[in-house]
């Protein structure tokens, strides 16, 4: 069967003062039926850019310059960048809807959530109040609050965590067959985002859609994901199966993003940041876009972009020219955060 979401060589470019801004370059993966992707990256590795050029609501400034995204539901698969405009109206929220990352940014201020499931129905075609009701009422009650309470009430009379949780409702009305969420769980507490992360789970179970995970935390993406891709400098620099990435990674970023994270027990010093900065996306770096940055760089990998490729385990792609020696600096530094992420 063909995956529910395919992207090809998709390439995002943002129009600034010093030129061109490729904010994503290059970067392909598929989404399968039934499955979860997560998209992991430090801030301003172009996860957030990928999400919006999905479902094309990118900014004026921004466009893109190349690749294809490609949609299949029924036996029927869409180019969603030949889309018109009725067409992509149709497209967003009944085939694929966006969790964006603030809540409170994503709803109208001045009317009630009533108001906003309603219009969102309407938008689509649903003129049946009654039904519409009536699904409301099922998806809060499935995201675990108060139908009743929450329909007459406004945004800000609404908690964090309760916000986020009828945003992923409202995004879910229409049935989307694939559901893109943009860190869902920032700026939430730690409890908060353990039930939004238990309710994602237990809606995927229940309903059965598809889900685009973006963050940048990898225990959520452990948690959530079924495959990973990580991505450095706008690009795709590796993609495997969940427990292929936290365990026998091969890329050198993927490493530094383990080693980043805190462990639960052991010395304080066991934290390791990255060096450095992300390179500048205008003018970036010759050849690998992580050289500057990685301990295993030599002078081959300033001669040529390496390529997405296979590595020694299926379904497993790494764009490094020394993945092998990757492999064998694995350390039990990683295999321990490796062990508590997953």
């Amino acid at each position: 069967m063909d995956p529910i979401l395919s992207v090809q060589e998709l390439s995002v470019e943002y129009a600034t003062r010093r030129g061109a801004l490729r904010a994503a370059r290059d970067v392909s993966f598929d989404v399968e039926s039934g499955e979860t992707v997560a998209i992991i990256g430090e801030s301003g590795s172009g996860k957030t850019t990928l999400a919006v050029a999905l479902v094309r609501l990118l900014p004026r400034n921004a466009r893109v310059s190349a690749g294809a995204i490609r949609f299949t539901r029924d036996g029927i698969t869409r180019d969603v960048l030949r889309l018109d405009d009725e067409e992509l109206r149709e497209f967003r929220w009944r085939e694929c809807a966006l969790v964006f990352q603030s809540a409170l940014n994503a709803f109208n201020p001045v009317i009630d959530i009533w108001s906003q499931f309603l219009d969102t129905a309407r938008a689509h075609g649903m003129k049946d109040t009654k039904a519409v009701r009536d699904r409301s009422f099922e998806l809060l009650d499935l995201v675990h609050l108060d139908p009743e309470r929450v329909l007459r009430a406004y945004p800000h009379e609404l908690s964090g965590g309760m916000r986020q949780r009828v945003l992923i409702a409202l995004g879910l009305l229409l049935h989307p067959a694939l559901l893109i969420l943009d860190e869902p769980t920032t700026a939430l507490d730690i409890l908060t985002q353990r039930a939004i992360i238990d309710l994602l789970r237990e809606l995927r179970t229940k309903l059965g859609f598809s889900m685009l995970f973006i963050s940048h935390d990898l225990s959520l993406a452990a948690e959530l994901a079924d495959r990973v891709v990580t991505m450095y400098a706008g690009r795709a620099v590796e993609r495997a199966g969940v427990e292929d990435l936290f365990y026998r990674p091969r890329h050198p970023y993927s490493i530094g993003l383990l080693r980043a994270v805190p462990r639960v027990t052991g010395a304080l010093g066991s934290v390791a940041s990255i060096p450095g900065s992300p390179p500048d996306l205008i003018s970036p770096p010759p050849g690998c876009p992580y050289h500057p940055r990685c301990p295993l760089a030599i002078d081959a990998c300033l001669a040529a972009v390496p390529p997405l490729l296979p590595v020694d385990m299926p379904r497993h792609d790494a764009a490094c020219i020394r993945w092998q020696e990757v492999a064998r600096t694995i350390g039990t530094a990683e295999r321990h955060v490796a062990e508590k992420l997953a």
